[in-house]
């Protein structure tokens, strides 16, 4: 929904709040060498303090004594959008740039609230006026910059940063935009295993590798192969998918899956999905909602399967997130009616520690009905109750390792304890 470079390209608007950071802000400097006043520096403590409240008092006592005062007006305007009245803050810069069409900061607070509504082309058209106005402004020069890599021009952008630095040397934004540039990892080879201990039959067992190539901002393409053990049988299957993705309809994946199923997984599978992301907001609880839909076939020797699965992620702050999908599974075996089985799960994921690069985070997850469609004994009608929980730990950009594990407890007192590990490459 939401990848690193765009949310990086949105956060940089933070530094529009320097305007109520008066000892900070280049156009007040430019406007006027005495101190500012009493109200400024008010605004400045609430809004440093986040009650939006207290600075709007402020603000609006001194629109009501002088309604066409600028930086009054202006100030309001930038608390409408930190406050989170972005359609306010968009009326008030657009009244502010055609009162004021000379002055490059009214330009600046608009770009901002374009960039806030993801809204590009016209944060862009926004920016380049300011900088049209006072070209050797460097805030404004790194908000372009910040803009254009967001619209993926990552050369104009690069150049950007740079020609930033050729005017400050010392700009640690500038610097953090060229590393941000770096081009990432476009692979992800992924290995891992499974092992499932049931208290009615013996172990189950699985190894998997797995190839993730994102060859650029509108098109991955995945494949993977799955080794099963059983009872001193075998099973394999390999797995591929492609997935398009836009800015502006989201992510379709369409897939499928053959193998060799010795009865125990699916001779053939095919799916789709569909995913689409919102970004909500910068400062509230809920910072974004991803949307998914997916719909997979299953044919066994004996059995056919199709399962419906929507689900919602929704991010939280401090790198929160929570997840939650229901599933609707129609079963088909010979000589009986098709049926239908819900089953649902939640999880949790959290931050837990850093250390530079190296970042640990974790997950716990519920789940209620839930059933392996990749293993034809674990289709049948059963309820079940599953608690568990994982962790990845990032050791640098290039490589991490996963880990889970869960404790389902199913009826007739069966009870199936799952774990596994995986060790991923980014090349």
């Amino acid at each position: 929904m939401l990848g690193t470079a765009q949310l990086a390209a949105r956060g940089k608007s933070v530094r529009a709040i320097l305007w109520l950071c008066l000892f900070l802000s280049p156009a007040l400097a430019v406007r006027a060498q005495e101190p500012s006043p009493d109200w400024q520096r008010e605004v400045h403590r609430y809004s440093q303090a986040r009650d939006w409240a207290k600075a709007f008092e402020v603000v609006n006592a001194v629109l009501a004594r002088n309604p066409a005062d600028v930086d009054a007006r202006e100030s309001q305007a930038w608390l409408f959008l930190w406050s989170g009245d972005v359609p306010k803050a968009e009326q008030g810069f657009l009244a502010l740039t055609k009162d004021s069409p000379k002055d490059p900061d009214m330009w600046q607070g608009l770009s901002s609230v374009y960039e806030r509504q993801g809204r590009w082309q016209e944060a862009l058209k926004a920016i380049d006026q300011a900088i049209q106005l006072d070209p050797h402004r460097t805030d404004l020069r790194e908000q372009r910059a910040a803009v254009l890599r967001a619209l993926d021009r990552r050369p104009e952008a690069r150049l950007e940063f740079m020609r930033v630095l050729e005017m400050d040397p010392s700009s640690t934004e500038a610097k953090s935009g060229l590393l941000s540039l770096q081009e990432p990892p476009k692979h992800e080879l992924r290995i891992g295993t499974d092992e499932d201990l049931f208290n009615y039959t013996g172990a189950y067992g699985s190894e998997w590798v797995s190839l993730v190539s994102r060859w650029n901002s509108h098109w991955d393409t995945s494949i993977a192969g799955d080794f099963f053990q059983r009872a001193g049988f075998g099973a394999g299957k390999v797995i591929g998918s492609v997935t398009g993705k836009t800015r502006a309809w989201g992510a379709l994946t369409v897939g499928g899956a053959v193998g060799h199923d010795n009865t125990i997984i699916p001779r053939s599978e095919a799916f789709f999905g569909y995913d689409r992301g919102w970004r909500i907001s910068e400062d509230r609880f809920v910072r974004g909602v991803e949307a998914t839909y997916d719909q997979h076939w299953y044919w066994y020797s004996s059995a056919r399967v199709l399962t419906l699965t929507g689900g919602t992620l929704v991010y939280l702050p401090r790198d929160w997130s929570w997840a939650i999908a229901l599933t609707g599974a129609r079963n088909s075996f010979p000589g009986l009616a098709p049926g239908w089985q819900p089953s649902g799960i939640t999880r949790l994921a959290f931050p837990l520690a850093h250390w530079g690069e190296r970042r640990l985070s974790g997950n716990a997850l519920f789940a209620v009905g839930s059933e392996d469609f990749a293993l034809v004994e674990q289709i049948g009608s059963f309820a079940s109750q599953t608690w568990g929980g994982g962790f990845r730990f990032q050791f640098n950009s290039r490589q991490d390792v996963t880990g889970y594990a869960a404790f389902q407890q199913r009826t007739q007192d069966h009870t199936d304890t799952s774990f596994g590990f995986s060790y991923g490459i980014h090349f």
